[in-house]
């Protein structure tokens, strides 16, 4: 009997002791933020080279003067004829002459805007540039928080809205399908999209921006022919 007093005794002691000690403090947690604003990649638009002006030998001068300007050679006006005469009427000959100054340039995988294109174009054309050769990931580009159009891999999607954000366009990454109802309904005068809810591509000034051609040229721009049945065509407003 005198062995089963002392335990509840010695542990009513402990329990004690435990009930009057400090508890220890806990370690603070770590705070963390978030931006308010998404952060869109600045790119500066890449310089335009300017072509080389070729000095032709003196022997050549004077028969490039010679020929300069052929006998018989048709006018400005008799080839603006001629383009009406193809073209149908002439205002769809003068479209084809808009489009022809439109036209951006296809290097080495990389794209060049005329020096007079709006500088909303310029920027989505260097912006694009930027992400051309980088691979494809599924959902690539649309990440959320600091840095979401910056990533390592972009699908179709991600990329168009890199290159649109550059230039203020979109202030989020949107989807293939999202772009079939975002912009102006129709083709646009130098950037049109074409969407669908499996995928989207964009044209600008003639260029083709479009994912799939990194199978075949190891760069997203191409040139642009490629079938846009089943495609909704969006653009920019002024653009």
């Amino acid at each position: 009997m005198r062995r089963l007093t002392v335990l509840p005794l010695l542990l009513a002691a402990l329990a004690a002791g435990c009930g009057s000690s400090e508890p220890e403090p806990l370690p603070p947690l770590a705070s963390v933020t978030f931006p308010q604003r998404p952060f869109i990649a600045e790119v500066d638009a890449p310089p335009v080279p300017e072509p080389e002006a070729e000095v032709p030998a003196p022997g050549e001068r004077a028969e490039r003067a010679g020929r300069a300007i052929a006998p018989g050679a048709p006018s400005d006006e008799e080839v603006r004829e001629a383009l009406a005469e193809l073209y149908g009427d002439e205002a769809a000959a003068d479209e084809a002459s808009a489009a022809l100054s439109n036209a951006v340039v296809l290097s080495s995988g990389q794209a060049i805007a005329p020096p007079d294109a709006p500088p909303a174009v310029q920027r989505i054309v260097a912006a694009a540039n930027k992400v051309a050769r980088l691979p494809y990931v599924y959902g690539g580009g649309h990440g959320r928080g600091e840095g979401l159009f910056v990533d390592s891999a972009y699908d179709c999607s991600g990329s168009i809205s890199f290159a649109l954000a550059n230039a203020g366009l979109v202030d989020r990454p949107m989807t293939s399908g999202e772009y079939m109802r975002w912009g102006e309904p129709g083709q646009g005068e130098w950037v049109t999209i074409y969407a669908n809810e499996e995928h989207a591509f964009m044209v600008v000034g003639g260029a083709r921006f479009d994912t799939v051609g990194l199978r075949e040229t190891g760069s997203r721009w191409q040139r642009p022919f490629r079938s846009i049945r089943g495609f909704t065509a969006v653009h920019p407003p002024g653009l």
